[in-house]
C-alpha cells in the first residue's frame, strides 16, 4: 500500500490547520460529511467517498453539464454512481451543488432536494438518504444503484439512448442531443460479469458519449483484491475497444480534468478512466484497508482523521461558509446557461419540426403517442393456430411502427422470439461501419441477457419505449434487472418465449418450471401468459398502458389454437387478469383454470365433461397480479367463494395456486424439471392430458 502521507496535491495546508485552498475545503466538506453520515447512522461505506471526494467534486464542479435548478432537463450530462454503497458522496454533491427538488414532476424553485438534516439523516426510516441511491425519491438520483454492475449496465443503455435521440431527432442548425453519460465504477463492479458484458457492447457499439471513471482501490470486503482479482482491466477494456486512460492519484484533481477532456475529446469509442485511489483517505489508522469500507470509522478515528484534515475535531456534518457559495458557481451558472441556451432552441426548433418536438414532449413526459393501437389486428378462429410467440411478433410490429420512441431486441434469438421490427424505416442500431445507424430500432444484444436487461432499463430512464426478449429459462440472468426495473417503476417490457415443457426437445435445461412463480412474486410486475393470438392482442393492448411497472409477457413455442370468441367470451377479459370463459347453466359443480397454452386442454376437458352432465365453468388467467387489483366483488364473481371444487392446470410449479383452488382443490402442474421428448410425449408423461383433467374435475365434482 502506498504510504498515506505522501503529500498528494490535494492534501491540507498548513499541517493540520484548516485550507485555506478553496477546493481543498469543498473535498474535504464531501469527505467528512460522509464520515459523519455514516458513524451517525453506525451503518454505511466512508471509505469510498473519502477516497474519491477529490474526483467527484472536480467533475461536477468543472465539468458537469447540469442545472441544479432543472434537474429533469432533457440534454443535461448523466452521472450514475454504480458503485451506490458510497451513496454520501452522491448525497453530499447533490446537497452542496443546490439541485432544486422535483416533486411531482417538477422542479420546486424554493425547496432543495437535499439539506443538511437529510443528510444527518442518512439510512433512517422515510429519510431522503437511503442506504443506496434510489430513482424517484431523491432528485439528482439518475438511476437506481446498489447491486453492483447494474449502474454500469444503465449507462451503455443511457449511452445508446443519447446516440438513438440525436440520431433521430437532431437537425442541421439543431443540435438537441449531444450531452454525455459519466459513471463511477468499482473494483467490485468490474469483478461483475454484467459489467464486462455491458463493456463488451458499449465497445461493438462504440459508444463515444460514455465514460467509466473506474476507482481501483484494490480493496473489497474480504480485503485486498489479490486474493480474486488480479487481472488487467486495462488490457481488457483495451480489448473490449475501449479507450483506457489512467489518473495515478485519485487527489491530482488537475491531471483528472485533463484526462475527462481527453475522454470527452474521443468521440468514436468509450472511455475508461482508471483512478488509482486509497480508500479511506486522511484516515491514519484506517486507510487503505478493508476496514474503511464497509463501516463506521470510529469516534477516535474520525477525530483524528479530521485532525489530518485541518478540520475542527468537534463539530460533525460541519460546512465552512463559502462552500456551498463555491460549488454551486462553477456547476450552477454552466448549467443554467446551457439549459436556457437547449430551451430557447427547442422552442425555435418546435416551430420548424412541430412533429418531432411532439414525439419528443411525449418522450419527456413518458405519455403515448395518438393511434398506437390503430392496427392491433383481430385473429379468426382457428384449431390449429399460431404459437403465441408469432402473434405476439405481428402485434409488437403494428404497435411498434405507430410508437416511434418503442425501440428493443434480444439476446441473440430474434429469429426465435420474433422480435425483429421488420417495416420500412426500422433498421438496426449499430455504428455505421457495422452497416447499420444510430437511428435503427433494432437492438442485438447478442447472448448477453443480464446485460440487456439493464441497458433496457438505461433506455427507459430515458422515456424510450424499450423491450426486450429470449427465452423464459433464461430470465435466470435477468433476475436483477428485472427487479431494478419495478423498484424504478420502469415500463420494460420483457417478451419471453418458449414459456413451458412444449419446448420439447431440447429438454430440461431449456424447459422452465419455477420461473413463472419468481416472476409473479416479484412485487409490481405484470406477468401475463396468454391463451391465444387474440389474448396475445389484448395483452400488448393492456400492458401498453402501464407506464408505471414492467411487464413481462410468456409465450409459446408451440402452436396455440386460436378460440372461436363467438363460442366463448371476449379476449377483452384478459385486461382484468381473469375471465370466465365460458359457464355453465346454474351453479357450477367444478371451476377449470388455466393460463397460456394448457387453456386449450381445459377447454377439450370441458366438452366431455359437458357430454357427461358435469356442469364446467371455464376460467382463463393470463395474469395473477391484474386479477388481483380487481375488486373483491369481480374477483369473487370469477371464482365464487361457494364453489370449492376447481382443477388449475398449468405446466409450471405449483406455487401460489392454492390462492385459487383452496386446500380442497386440484392442480396439474410440473413437479419436476421436465424431460428430453417431443411435446406431445411430455404432456402424457407429466400428466397434462384431456383424460387427467376430466378425472380430477370429476373427483372435485363428487361424480
Amino acid at each position: 500500500m502506498r504510504s498515506l502521507f505522501t503529500s498528494p496535491p490535494m492534501a491540507p495546508e498548513g499541517g493540520g490547520s484548516m485550507p485555506t485552498n478553496i477546493d481543498t475545503l469543498c473535498i474535504n466538506t464531501i469527505r467528512t460529511l460522509s464520515m459523519d453520515a455514516v458513524q451517525k447512522a453506525n451503518s454505511g461505506h466512508p471509505g469510498t467517498a473519502m477516497a474519491l471526494a477529490p474526483v467527484a467534486y472536480t467533475l461536477w464542479r468543472d465539468v458537469l453539464n447540469y442545472d441544479p435548478a432543472d434537474p429533469l432537463w432533457p440534454n443535461r450530462d448523466r452521472f450514475v454512481l454504480s458503485i451506490g454503497h458510497a451513496s454520501m458522496l452522491l448525497y453530499s454533491l447533490i446537497y452542496l451543488a443546490g439541485i432544486r427538488d422535483v416533486r411531482p414532476g417538477k422542479p420546486a424553485a424554493n425547496r432543495p432536494a437535499l439539506t443538511l438534516e437529510d443528510l444527518e439523516q442518512f439510512r433512517q426510516l422515510d429519510s431522503l438518504t437511503p442506504g443506496h441511491p434510489e430513482y424517484h425519491h431523491t432528485a439528482g438520483v439518475e438511476t437506481t444503484t446498489g447491486p453492483l454492475g447494474q449502474g454500469c449496465g444503465n449507462s451503455v443503455g443511457m449511452a445508446i439512448a443519447e446516440k438513438w435521440l440525436a440520431e433521430r431527432y437532431n437537425r442541421p442548425g439543431f443540435k438537441l442531443f449531444d450531452h454525455h453519460i459519466y459513471t463511477l465504477c468499482g473494483d467490485g463492479d468490474n469483478m461483475e460479469g454484467i459489467s464486462s458484458e455491458a463493456a463488451s457492447i458499449a465497445g461493438h457499439l462504440k459508444l463515444g458519449n460514455l465514460t467509466w471513471i473506474y476507482d481501483s482501490n484494490q480493496i473489497s470486503i474480504e480485503g485486498s483484491t489479490n486474493i480474486a482479482f488480479t487481472e488487467s482491466v486495462h488490457k481488457r477494456f483495451e480489448a473490449y475497444g475501449w479507450h483506457v486512460l489512467e489518473l495515478k492519484d485519485a487527489n491530482d484533481t488537475g491531471d483528472f480534468r485533463r484526462l475527462l477532456a481527453e475522454a470527452k475529446a474521443e468521440t468514436s469509442r468509450p472511455t475508461l478512466i482508471i483512478v488509482h485511489s486509497i480508500i479511506g483517505w486522511g484516515a491514519p489508522h484506517l486507510a487503505g484497508t478493508a476496514e474503511a469500507h464497509g463501516a463506521p470509522l470510529g469516534v477516535e478515528e474520525i477525530r483524528e482523521t479530521k485532525k489530518f484534515y485541518g478540520w475542527p475535531e468537534d463539530k460533525s456534518f460541519y460546512v465552512p461558509e463559502g462552500v456551498p457559495e463555491h460549488f454551486q458557481q462553477g456547476i450552477g451558472p454552466r448549467g443554467a446557461e446551457a439549459s436556457k441556451a437547449w430551451k430557447e432552441l427547442f422552442a425555435a426548433y418546435r416551430a420548424k419540426f412541430s412533429d418531432a418536438a411532439k414525439q419528443l414532449d411525449h418522450i419527456f413526459a413518458g405519455t403515448l403517442p395518438e393511434g398506437w393501437d390503430a392496427d392491433i389486428p383481430v385473429f379468426d378462429a382457428d384449431a390449429k393456430g399460431v404459437a403465441s410467440r408469432a402473434s405476439s411478433g405481428k402485434v409488437l410490429n403494428v404497435i411498434a411502427k405507430n410508437y416511434p420512441w418503442m425501440i428493443g431486441g434480444s439476446a441473440d434469438l430474434s429469429p426465435s422470439t420474433k422480435t425483429h421490427l421488420t417495416f420500412d424505416g426500422a433498421g438496426d442500431f449499430q455504428p455505421p461501419q457495422w452497416g447499420g445507424s444510430y437511428g435503427g430500432r433494432n437492438l442485438h444484444f447478442g447472448v448477453r441477457e443480464h446485460a440487456m436487461g439493464s441497458i433496457s432499463n438505461g433506455l427507459a430512464l430515458y422515456g424510450i419505449r424499450a423491450y426486450c426478449s429470449g427465452f423464459l429459462i433464461f430470465s435466470d440472468y435477468m433476475k436483477p434487472p428485472i427487479r431494478l426495473s419495478s423498484l424504478m417503476k420502469l415500463p420494460v417490457t420483457y417478451i419471453f418465449t418458449h414459456d413451458s415443457i412444449g419446448v420439447g426437445e431440447d429438454g430440461p435445461t431449456h424447459q422452465p418450471i419455477e420461473q413463472l412463480a419468481q416472476l409473479r412474486a416479484t412485487p409490481g410486475v405484470t406477468v401475463l401468459r396468454p391463451a391465444d393470438a387474440n389474448e396475445v392482442a389484448e395483452a400488448w393492448r393492456t400492458l401498453i398502458k402501464i407506464t408505471d411497472r414492467p411487464s413481462v409477457l410468456a409465450l409459446s413455442r408451440q402452436n396455440l389454437p386460436t378460440i372461436c370468441r363467438k363460442t366463448y367470451a371476449p379476449a377483452t377479459g384478459l385486461a382484468k387478469g381473469a375471465y370466465i370463459l365460458a359457464d355453465s347453466e346454474g351453479r357450477p359443480d367444478v371451476i377449470l383454470m388455466a393460463t397460456g397454452s394448457e387453456v386449450g386442454l381445459i377447454i377439450k376437458a370441458a366438452e366431455k365433461l359437458k357430454a357427461d352432465g358435469i356442469k364446467v365453468r371455464l376460467v382463463s388467467m393470463p395474469s395473477w397480479d391484474l386479477f388481483e387489483a380487481q375488486p373483491k366483488s369481480y374477483r369473487d364473481s370469477v371464482l365464487p367463494p361457494d364453489v370449492t371444487a376447481r382443477v388449475a392446470v398449468e405446466q409450471a410449479a405449483q406455487l401460489g395456486w392454492d390462492r385459487y383452488t383452496g386446500l380442497a382443490g386440484e392442480t396439474i402442474v410440473m413437479h419436476g424439471f421436465g424431460a428430453s421428448a417431443p411435446a406431445e410425449k411430455l404432456e402424457v408423461k407429466f400428466g397434462f392430458t384431456v383424460e387427467a383433467v376430466v378425472a380430477a374435475a370429476r373427483r372435485q365434482a363428487g361424480k
